[in-house]
């Protein structure tokens, strides 16, 4: 009756946790992601208009307010204001609507709408703007997002006479709204108020007087102009037209030489498209343009005109011009000339098919399948095989999905959004066993996270990202640097447990060091920067006061306890901070325009204040808004880095006289770029050196401290295009350490941290956190002992990092397993079982193997071509034929057995019967592997680089060893103590492959 019991508890405990995990909506987290193109008929849900992200980007939600149009070919507008007094720049549309509900959105910008409230028909009573509509986005027929290219934005507010934005959507088939419901379709505009290089602007090419005689099989609009303005870059185009339109082709013509700038259906999705080549268009040049109708079907001539029976030829041509010379809207109108258009390409007459079935599909799915169309970058991408994708592989055994190796084009900015996906995916498989998280060991949820976070360590620490023949480097190039490093257990991570008490920051601005050791923190309170908190560098909320809370906190390096506390009701903007010999305090405050020298006894005496309050300038006695400060320890020399607004360092001597200035220097003397906003300042002792974080320019640029003189820069691809803050430490002769800053919404590098080599200007590692993300990384100190500290601006947080052996050393002393990798392996194996037998692959000539010294290297049979297919055709079929029942079952097999033992031994003591129930001491089989495994205590253990090596385009590099050190149990039944130094064990650095 026991055993009975026991069955029964074991099936219902199996049962019940099945249940939850396919209800958790976690386990399902892949199937309902959220969409950039949301539901636009929820006109329920409150949504913010405007949401600041960081003090420089910001989102601007325009939606029509509840339409319900009445008739077909309806053409509604809302106007909304660009929400900031000056400049700012677009950077990225995103469309939420259907083409069910909108035959198409156009956005203008223009000075005076005619309406500022609600909406309006703009089709017949009223048009959209009163002045001159300048057309900045266009969308139809599901065309999915659209991105910018890096350092473009379409120039709004300020005086570009662009103050408002006008959406409008043309409702062509009222039948939709018969049941009342109403319309909330529209746009999210992403946007940033740092300065864009370049300028994007549209160039509109339309038929105005073509008619379609019926019946006709074929009639082409032709559109063509003189270019007479400066030199554009097309980087994207569109095409428009209705039901009739077969293909539409524009085109630069230059010295009777055609070139292609896009050719589309415009039966597909009109998104913008990337152009066809990288061209520019300059004075002289003709555009032309060619939209290819049929009139079979009709019975009556078609015009062009605004209704759905009518048509349209349009040609939309995005392009960037330079900042100085941008012009952001132009238009073309007129007919081609026969003569001219006799020598189109032949390509611009041949239809582009598109199939009844790709039609309905369109129409069936709210959301088209592309996520978002990518435009043209000015790098040339080179096409290499996507390697080290863990998840690909899980997912496989899974069969949630199909593509374990898959083709891309490699760039920088996709391979940093590759890694935050790859890194939430591996997340989802965790995630999938939140429930038995507390029955696992676990205490909190944040534990399992540490140990996801470890499984991604090893998979990015030992993972290729491209196979050695290619020519592409990766983002994390220098893998001699990184490799000596993580050999040194010098790799850096953060301590997720600091600080252990509640800073209660504002946004952090500035990190220093006294002579202690401890950590001072400079922070805002209850004052955010803002996109409303300057204009031309004056601050514009003097009203608010000073910031009433301690704005510098003395912090204990170690536990994060607050020491000390000072600097209420004396700051408005604080940024930079640094400390000299004295430990006396020297800030800046960029709303004030000064610098100041307190001291640091906690009354807040001020010593020396240099600048004028609230009076920016750019001379000798004045500053525009001071980003740092630092001060020569020898010396007693001041340098001050100036700013925002000027573009120069200033040296003062101890006692706040002005002793020189200069600029930016740069190793190609014949080209010398200007600082763009010098940020960061670091001194360089044992050099006389001082470093300067060029943030705009992503790079740093160091400077001999007495005279000025320019000595070296580092620039990397890696920083994304800027440094938000450096430090200094002389160890292993001179380590740079910089962290990379914010850029305008998805445009660039990950956000990170980098050490980099001073003398060789190799970067040795890059690091970010683990529990949580850079958001505004803002500045940066290393202590003597090597750890790290980062102040985040956005998330009011500092995140302290130290080298990973030290922190694999307080692993146990958190309570924190790594039970969860063994798991993870014995899930793997369990499920590799129909791959025991095949015959083992051969050895990969390109990459070295990497064995235990106790095994022997045995020559492996050469495998046919037959084979190959036939392992890969089983191996494929094997993988697909786990369904996540069975493998949830693997999981839970170990703690249902568990559980049951405990039941039996808890029965058993109450009735002493033991015949009813028993378990034998050493299990043995499957379960008791796995068991064992749980424990730590497993004999053997996987070896993923077979298995690995058994798919094709992965590597065994760096995959033959995947192990953990044994469990406190094990040590505990082996000599008695408990280890204070569990560590978290990788395999070696992989080894120089050919």
């Amino acid at each position: 009756m026991g055993a009975l019991g026991c069955t029964v508890l074991m099936f219902a405990l199996f049962f019940q946790c099945h249940s939850l995990s396919v209800q958790n909506p976690m386990f399902r987290s892949k199937r309902f992601q959220d969409r950039a193109w949301s539901d636009p008929n929820d006109c329920s849900r409150t949504r913010q208009s405007f949401v600041l992200s960081n003090p420089y980007n910001f989102s601007l939600d325009i939606r029509v307010p509840g339409v319900i149009p009445t008739e077909s070919d309806s053409y509604y507008c809302t106007a909304v204001p660009v929400p900031t007094p000056w400049e700012a720049y677009i950077v990225d549309f995103v469309p939420h609507a259907s083409m069910d509900t909108a035959h198409h959105m156009i956005l203008y910008g223009c000075k005076t709408p005619y309406a500022t409230q609600g909406y309006w028909d703009c089709g017949k009573e009223l048009g959209t703007c009163r002045d001159q509509a300048k057309i900045m986005y266009a969308w139809a027929r599901n065309a999915p997002p659209t991105k910018l290219p890096k350092d473009v934005g379409f120039k709004v507010g300020g005086d570009t006479r662009v103050n408002y934005f006008v959406l409008q959507i043309h409702y062509g088939d009222a039948t939709y709204f018969r049941d009342h419901h109403r319309d909330c379709s529209g746009l999210t505009l992403r946007m940033t108020s740092k300065p864009q290089p370049f300028i994007a602007g549209m160039y509109l090419m339309m038929s105005v007087d073509t008619v379609i005689p019926p019946g006709k099989k074929v009639t082409n609009a032709d559109i063509a102009c003189t270019y007479t303005s400066s030199p554009m870059y097309p980087f994207a185009f569109r095409t428009h037209t209705h039901s009739l339109g077969k293909v539409v082709s524009g085109y630069r013509v230059r010295n009777g030489q055609w070139t292609q700038i896009g050719r589309q259906s415009p039966l597909l999705p009109q998104a913008f498209y990337p152009v066809a080549n990288t061209i520019d268009v300059r004075n002289g040049d003709t555009l032309a343009a060619r939209c290819v109708f049929t009139g079979e079907g009709r019975t009556t001539d078609t015009q062009i005109g605004g209704t759905s029976s009518d048509e349209m030829c349009n040609f939309y041509i995005m392009y960037y011009m330079d900042n100085t010379r941008a012009v952001p809207y132009m238009s073309c109108r007129e007919d081609g000339s026969s003569e001219l258009f006799r020598n189109i390409p032949p390509e611009a007459n041949i239809p582009i098919p598109v199939s009844p079935g790709h039609m309905m599909s369109m129409k069936q799915e709210s959301a088209p399948q592309k996520d978002v169309v990518e435009l043209q970058e000015p790098k040339r991408e080179e096409q290499v095989l996507d390697q080290g994708d863990l998840y690909s592989l899980l997912s496989k055994l899974l069969g949630e999905r199909e593509n374990v190796v898959h083709m891309h084009k490699y760039n920088s900015a996709k391979a940093a959004r590759a890694q935050k996906r790859l890194m939430a995916e591996i997340d989802s498989i965790m995630q999938k066993k939140e429930l038995g998280w507390p029955r696992l060991g676990y205490k909190t949820k944040a534990d399992a996270i540490l140990v996801r976070d470890r499984v991604h360590k090893f998979h990015q620490l030992e993972s290729t990202v491209s196979p050695s023949r290619s020519r592409t480097v990766p983002a994390r190039q220098p893998a001699t640097g990184a490799a000596q490093m993580d050999q040194q257990g010098a790799h850096l991570v953060e301590v997720s447990d600091w600080p252990g008490a509640d800073l209660q920051l504002g946004q952090v601005s500035g990190l220093a060091l006294n002579s202690n050791g401890d950590l001072i923190i400079f922070h805002r309170g209850d004052h955010i920067w803002g996109i409303n908190s300057f204009i031309n560098g004056i601050y514009q909320q003097k009203d608010l006061g000073p910031i009433q809370q301690s704005t510098i906190m003395v912090v204990d390096p170690v536990k994060g306890k607050v020491l000390k506390a000072s600097g209420r009701n004396k700051f408005y903007m604080p940024h930079g901070i640094t400390t000299d010999k004295d430990d006396n305090y020297w800030l800046t405050d960029v709303a004030l325009h000064q610098v100041f020298k307190l001291s640091n006894d906690g009354q807040d005496q001020q010593l020396l204040v240099l600048g004028e309050a609230f009076e920016p300038g750019s001379d000798k006695k004045h500053f525009c808004q001071p980003t740092d400060v630092t001060v020569d320890p020898v010396t007693g020399n001041i340098y001050v880095s100036d700013g925002y607004c000027n573009s120069r360092i200033l040296k003062f001597s101890p006692e706040g006289k002005y002793i020189s200035h200069w600029g930016a220097g740069s190793s190609d003397r014949k080209r010398r770029v200007p600082f763009w906003i010098p940020h960061s300042l670091t001194f360089l002792p044992d050099k006389r050196e001082l470093c300067v974080a060029d943030r705009e320019n992503g790079r740093i640029q160091c400077f001999m401290a007495d005279t000025g003189e320019f000595v070296k820069e580092i620039k990397k691809e890696q920083f994304g295009g800027e440094v938000f803050a450096i430090a200094y430490s002389p160890a292993q002769g001179g380590l740079m350490y910089a962290v990379n800053g914010e850029p305008p919404y998805g445009q660039a590098a990950p956000l990170q941290g980098f050490v980099i080599n001073y003398s060789t200007k190799e970067i040795l590692d890059s690091f970010s956190p683990d529990t949580q993300e850079f958001k505004l990384p803002h500045d940066i100190v290393v202590t003597e002992d090597g750890s790290v500290f980062v102040g985040d601006a956005a998330s009011d947080s500092v995140i302290k990092f130290v080298s990973a052996k030290e922190e694999h050393r307080s692993v146990k002393k958190g309570g924190i397993e790594v039970q969860e990798i063994e798991e993870t392996e014995a899930f793997v194996q369990a499920n590799l079982k129909p791959f025991s037998k095949l015959p083992p692959r051969p050895p990969v000539a390109a990459v070295q193997k990497m064995q235990e010294p106790s095994q022997k290297q045995s020559p492996q049979p050469l495998v046919a071509p037959e084979e190959k297919k036939t392992l890969k055709s089983v191996a494929s079929q094997s993988a697909q034929d786990v369904s996540t029942a069975i493998i949830t079952s693997l999981l839970l097999v170990p703690l249902v057995l568990v559980i049951a033992i405990g039941v039996c031994l808890r029965w058993k003591r109450g009735r002493m019967d033991s015949d009813d129930c028993q378990v034998k001491s050493e299990p043995s089989g499957s379960a008791g592997g796995i068991l064992g495994k749980i424990r730590g205590k497993a004999a053997g253990s996987l070896n993923l680089g077979n298995f690995f090596a058994s798919h094709k385009g992965y590597t065994r590099q760096g995959f033959d060893r995947l192990s953990t050190e044994g469990s406190d149990l094990e040590k505990d039944e082996e000599d008695g103590t408990d280890s204070e130094n569990e560590e978290y064990s990788a395999p070696p650095a992989p080894g120089p492959s050919s």
